[in-house]
């Protein structure tokens, strides 16, 4: 019954994946990450100290790829935020110049 429940919820998902990026292809340069968001992961994967501002960005980075913290019971944590987290590192990849540097 559990495995019936996720096949729905992993069309879904694939579905407005796939739309998101045809939307997106259409748009032209379109960015996720904000300048300062580059400044922050880049700092926080060179092991800076940790700070408000930097979690905080962290955090918008994390949400704009879709995790949403604010559930309370999230059935699919923590594959929910590594998905972001794998999200935001392909926007920081291709989106941040520091990372294309180093």
């Amino acid at each position: 019954m559990k495995f019936a429940m996720q096949i729905p919820s992993a069309v879904v998902a694939t579905v407005f994946a796939l739309a998101g990026c045809a939307a997106g292809g259409m748009q032209g340069e379109q960015t996720h990450l904000s300048a300062d968001q580059c400044r922050d992961l880049t700092d926080l994967r060179n092991k800076a100290p940790a700070t408000r501002e930097r979690n905080v960005s962290e955090l918008a980075a994390l949400e704009a790829a879709g995790y949403r913290p604010e559930l309370r019971f999230d059935p699919y944590y923590p594959d929910s935020l590594r998905q972001a987290q794998r999200q935001v590192d392909i926007w920081y990849q291709t989106e941040c110049p520091q990372a294309r540097a180093g």
